[in-house]
């Protein structure tokens, strides 16, 4: 309690030091600036940079950036139970003392809020929310090593890095596979976050960060525990996933695994912990697996989970949500069946009989729900995909309808509406076929067409898909 109430007391941002209103565009390279950039002289000595390298993180200018982009991204509230939106009046008021707390290497990080989110394959991902406040310090971080980091990494790396994504990952795999190499060595990394070595890290970080404060701050995090059920629990391994530093430590731990795999001269894609290698045979792809796998545990002090990494052809394997397929004149890019089905168990979700909500509030989830997904997806071939998808849509929305509807009065009352003759109205509505069956019969088929169900606000997949290509 005494170190909490320490910690409370030395968060101090003055208003004239730190929240500066200056005028920023939010995008994913927010705040990151390039070394040359980060003084007023632009000098480029790193002798004299480093040691002032704690004092660029402090500059005003780059803790308003980073207040602004945790604004920005929301969030839950960490152990203190400060939210975002009372964020900006704490830091007013008690601004100058935090700053000086950070110089003097006095400030202590508040530790982690533990949250559990369910996987898809039925496992658990463990997140540590920080406070709001060590959220902005570690943006602030980041926003400065980034562009120092940025100048280190491979080029086939493409996670949590400014101008690159998945698809680029995925088009990259596409072109090694176009030039032959047809066997893929699919790396997973056993609950990477949560075991990352703290040593080892440091180690790394001390060969480009020379400000031994800085360095101290980011044990300071890598240490400073977790909250569950009302007990601190201390971290001596892992960097908790969740935290705005961590994207960039993950990245400057897996960079030796790049090294390692460019020193080899493999072709090779990896997004965050997710990691492929393309060889010509699989004599070749066992060989790399063995060898990567005792590079991985033995130099970098990470597990390979055994289970989930694989030798096969890349048709056969998932990276990223996609797969890919041969087809005439190359390889073609395909969506893989698991996040198609945890795509369908959304839509099933909320479009499901006993939930309850309006019609309206039901067409706007689908609405995000499917701009999202397709958003992500639509480098892929799957035209028939989505045409059955929407096929299959329909009917749980006209089931839905059937659903509200309930009473066989309504049903008679609402088919009348949609232009069916009293009498076969009737006939319909008293019908003792389930849900799901009358939802592909002629009963609806022919009032909620699919004309109506566009009126009302429904987004057709396939037609949203169709808006890329």
């Amino acid at each position: 309690m005494k170190d909490t109430m320490k910690c409370v007391e030395s968060r101090q941002l003055h208003k004239e030091d730190c929240l500066q209103e200056i005028r920023v565009e939010l995008k994913d390279n927010v705040g990151v600036r390039s070394i040359s950039s980060m003084s007023e002289k632009g000098r480029n000595d790193v002798n004299e940079y480093a040691s002032k390298l704690l004092e660029e993180i402090l500059e005003p200018s780059n803790m308003n950036l980073a207040f602004k982009r945790v604004k920005a991204n929301k969030g839950s509230h960490g152990v203190d139970g400060m939210t975002v939106n009372e964020l900006l009046q704490f830091l007013k008021q008690n601004g100058k003392q935090l700053r000086q707390s950070l110089l003097e290497g006095k400030y202590k990080p508040q530790p982690v809020r533990r949250v559990e989110i369910p996987k898809p394959d039925g496992g658990i991902r463990l997140l540590g929310i920080p406070t709001v406040v060590d959220r902005v310090i570690q943006q602030s971080i980041a926003q400065i090593l980034s562009p120092i980091y940025e100048q280190k990494f491979s080029k086939t790396s493409y996670g949590f890095r400014p101008n690159k994504s998945a698809k680029e990952a995925v088009l990259k795999c596409k072109e090694y596979i176009d030039a032959g190499y047809k066997w893929a060595v699919d790396i997973d990394l056993a609950k990477y976050f949560d075991t990352v070595n703290h040593d080892k890290l440091m180690r790394l970080l001390s060969e480009t960060v020379k400000d031994g404060r800085v360095l101290s701050l980011i044990r300071k995090y890598l240490r400073s525990g977790v909250m569950i059920n009302g007990t601190v629990e201390e971290t001596e391994i892992g960097c908790p996933q969740g935290g705005n530093l961590s994207p960039l430590l993950s990245n400057v731990m897996l960079n030796e695994l790049d090294k390692e795999l460019v020193r080899r001269d493999l072709k090779f894609c990896r997004y965050a912990d997710d990691a492929n290698i393309y060889v010509k045979s699989k004599k070749s792809a066992e060989r790399v697996m063995a060898s990567i796998t005792r590079f991985i545990e033995e130099k970098l002090k990470l597990k390979v989970n055994k289970e989930k990494s694989a030798v096969d052809r890349p048709w056969k394997l998932k990276f990223l949500g996609f797969s890919f397929y041969a087809k005439k004149g190359g390889t073609g890019i395909r969506v893989h069946p698991k996040p198609v089905e945890k795509f369908k168990q959304k839509l099933k979700e909320i479009t499901g009989r006993s939930k309850s909500m309006s019609m309206e509030q039901r067409m706007e989830k689908l609405r995000q729900c499917i701009i999202g997904w397709v958003n992500y997806f639509n480098m892929a071939d799957m035209n028939n995909l989505v045409k059955t998808l929407d096929k299959w849509l329909r009917r749980r929305i006209r089931m839905c309808f059937w659903k509200q509807w309930k009473k066989v009065k309504t049903k008679h009352e609402n088919l009348v509406k949609l232009g069916i003759a009293k009498s076969k109205a009737w006939e319909y509505a008293n019908t003792r076929k389930s849900y799901w069956h009358t939802a592909n019969s002629p009963i609806l088929s022919r009032t909620l067409t699919n004309e109506y169900l566009k009126k009302i606000g429904f987004v057709s997949i396939s037609e949203r898909y169709s808006l890329g290509h």
